[in-house]
């Protein structure tokens, strides 16, 4: 009994998996043939690059793709991924056009992406800006005296431990992580510089991480347009000379269960995570 209805299970996913199969090949098919625009999504805390990076190299090098959107909704993330994803849209476009659509906030890393592509769209309302960085740590010590518990610490190297939840920061490495932070910081603001073609010290003027509105970044030249992301489809194609509707190419994700389960958290719950793994250094706009 039990073999017979494993094999029945197993009859219905390959059945599943052919019909998957058949409907993409029958969707190509029935495609209009038009243009191709690919669109590279960024969503949520940004943790990893690997996706984002993937999908930027696939498209740089598929001919048949005229030009990339960028579609961004994120409050930024950690640093390093963000810069690695900041360098693959510069190399892009090397190649072709890329231009920047803002969903409901596109800050802090979030901006620091969006200013390498071509042109910027932003909706009206558009949370944007946050050009800073943040270090936080949360101190431990009374909470772990109250239960009884104490930390052992072996080091070499004075500032091996600096910045560690067990003690309060000595002045020497408050200091040095300050350094770091605003070392950081002039990376923003010289990408940003770059991206936008604007002078350092106008980009530095709005650099103190306070936030902006997309009609309040367009007046200051850290957007283009004000717009949609059909709004930024139709410019696109204008500007590539593409003639009808063109085809949107996303990239195909596969399900991944921890993704899901990951996806599932509240960004407070994401972020506490993600702070294991990562750099403590962030590009993030946190309201």
């Amino acid at each position: 009994m039990a073999t017979s209805r494993l094999k029945k299970t197993l009859i219905v996913i390959a059945v599943i998996i052919l019909l998957v199969f058949l409907l993409s090949i029958v969707r190509a098919c029935l495609s209009k043939g038009g243009e191709r625009i690919a669109v590279v999504e960024i969503e949520g805390i940004i943790s990893d690059s690997r996706q984002a990076m993937e999908d930027v190299i696939r498209f740089k090098e598929d001919p048949s793709i005229k030009g990339v959107i960028l579609r961004i909704n994120s409050p930024g993330g950690s640093v390093g991924p963000t810069q690695e994803i900041y360098r693959e849209i510069i190399k892009l476009k090397n190649d072709k056009k890329v231009f920047v659509s803002m969903g409901s906030v596109c800050a802090s890393g979030g901006y620091y992406i969006a200013a390498a592509g071509d042109k910027v769209y932003a909706n009206p309302s558009t949370i944007t800006g946050s050009i800073g960085v943040i270090m936080q740590s949360v101190i431990l010590e009374e909470l772990l005296k109250k239960i009884g518990v104490k930390s052992n610490t072996i080091k070499a190297g004075e500032l091996k431990d600096a910045g560690t939840p067990f003690r309060d920061m000595t002045p020497e490495e408050r200091a040095y992580l300050d350094g770091i932070v605003k070392n950081i910081h002039e990376q923003f603001i010289k990408d940003v510089a770059a991206g936008r073609k604007m002078e350092f010290e106008k980009v530095k003027s709005m650099a103190d991480g306070r936030i902006y509105t997309g009609l309040q970044a367009k007046e200051l030249g850290l957007v283009d347009n004000i717009g949609n992301f059909y709004d930024t489809v139709d410019d696109i194609k204008k500007v590539l000379k593409i003639k009808g509707k063109p085809e949107l190419v996303y990239t195909e994700k596969p399900f991944s269960f921890s993704k899901w389960l990951f996806s599932s958290m509240s960004d407070m719950s994401k972020e506490s995570l993600e702070s294991f793994f990562s750099s403590p250094f962030k590009f993030l706009y946190r309201p």
